[in-house]
């Protein structure tokens, strides 16, 4: 019983341990998400007007959007499995050079839709009256 009692104090200081010295789940002062689990509260709560930072790995690359201002678009699997949509502004911004497979780190806006949600904002704000996003990919970031 003692040897039990044991294995799961060590189980439960490691988890302690991991959780403390990984990303917070926790939203900063100026709102941005430091993981995919707020990005993933995100998608279940439906939110939308939410600056998050993720990562994921391109499973589609689709054709740009040219109506209005033109957006790289391509879409990520989180590691929760969890898809979601990158509209990348590159009339703001150069274009992010990927290929499906590829990890993609990103900041932007999440705005919910019924397909997991769309993440734009992924540039500078000219204005600068909003929070400046970036994408990453091979070591290049983008904004």
């Amino acid at each position: 019983m003692k040897k039990l009692l044991f294995v799961i104090v060590v189980i439960v200081a490691s988890y302690g341990f991991y959780a403390q010295n990984h990303r917070s789940t926790s939203i900063s002062s100026d709102g941005t998400s430091r993981n995919d689990s707020t990005l993933t509260k995100a998608i279940e709560d439906h939110a939308s007007h939410l600056q998050v930072e993720g990562e994921g790995a391109v499973v589609r690359i689709l054709s740009d959007d040219t109506e209005g201002s033109r957006h790289q678009r391509f879409i990520l699997r989180l590691a929760t499995g969890q898809t979601i949509l990158i509209a990348h502004n590159i009339d703001l911004a150069p274009r992010v050079s990927i290929r499906e497979g590829d990890v993609v780190a990103f900041s932007g806006e999440y705005e919910w839709n019924e397909k997991g949600g769309v993440v734009h904002w992924t540039h500078r704000d000219p204005a600068g009256r909003h929070p400046d996003g970036w994408l990453k990919s091979g070591g290049q970031i983008v904004q």
